[in-house]
């Protein structure tokens, strides 16, 4: 069992000034406002309603942190960052700054920073604020991973193609790199379940975290779980949503 199923809500962030002041590393999720990222969170932590999304794309505005740690443990051995979904956002031009703003430098600045995982759906990736996305972080050299969601809603030959043409991208991006760095791409469909323990293996492994929870948590949790298993839900949050008006 993942350690990545003992997240646990840590703090919300409005401002650089207010990140934690640990050490610990961290592994930022950030993405288009329906892209899933909440759904595909809550299902690597294998819980129902860790991170919430708002039914109004784009209006969630700050940065959540979620703690890893086995349970008892006093502080957390690495974070989760819920980064603000990016596009749609229906706010004042002066909050729009902000938010955009306080997205970018975290991403440029936040030394804690281990990887970036890349939510994009997999019917329409690269649109240009991921392009951005990618571009703001790529120069920190820290790797970046690739989720292509909602899987389940194309064939396999179209999955196939999706995931052939983003790592083409992500390969003329490390071309652009004096020092090699992983950035690599996978399918994911939080419906079906699918691409699921590859993504714990990416994110695990930067985080340094062990592969599965000591025994006595692994009980623990287990006994939670008989009384609330998390469903997954389809992503079909802000799927008709306005296209996306990049940042200015």
């Amino acid at each position: 069992m993942s350690l990545l199923h003992q997240a646990r809500f840590f703090v919300t962030v409005n401002h650089l000034r207010d990140l934690p002041a640990t050490a610990v590393p961290e592994v930022a999720f950030a993405g288009r406002s329906n892209a899933g990222k909440s759904t595909a969170i809550n299902i690597l932590c294998n819980q129902k309603r860790l991170a919430f999304s708002s039914r109004t794309p784009g209006r969630t505005q700050h940065i959540n942190f979620f703690g890893v740690a086995p349970v008892k443990a006093p502080d957390p051995l690495a974070f989760l960052v819920d980064l603000p979904g990016y596009g749609y956002a229906q706010v004042s031009g002066s909050a729009k700054f902000h938010w955009q703003a306080l997205l970018s430098d975290y991403v440029q600045t936040r030394s804690q920073l281990s990887g970036l995982v890349l939510m994009m759906d997999a019917r329409r990736p690269f649109t240009d604020l991921d392009c951005q996305m990618v571009e703001w972080f790529l120069p920190t050299g820290r790797p970046i991973h690739v989720l292509l969601t909602k899987a389940d809603k194309l064939t396999n030959s179209e999955n196939a193609l999706a995931l052939r043409e983003t790592r083409k991208v992500l390969a003329g991006y490390a071309e652009q790199l004096d020092t090699p760095v992983p950035l690599t791409a996978q399918l994911f469909s939080s419906l079906k379940r699918r691409g699921i323990e590859e993504a714990q293996r990416v994110v695990a492994g930067w985080l340094s975290l062990p592969e599965a929870l000591p025994p006595a948590a692994q009980e623990s949790k287990a006994a939670g779980a008989r009384q609330a298993e998390p469903q997954a839900e389809p992503d079909t949050a802000a799927d008709d949503a306005p296209p996306d008006t990049p940042a200015n």
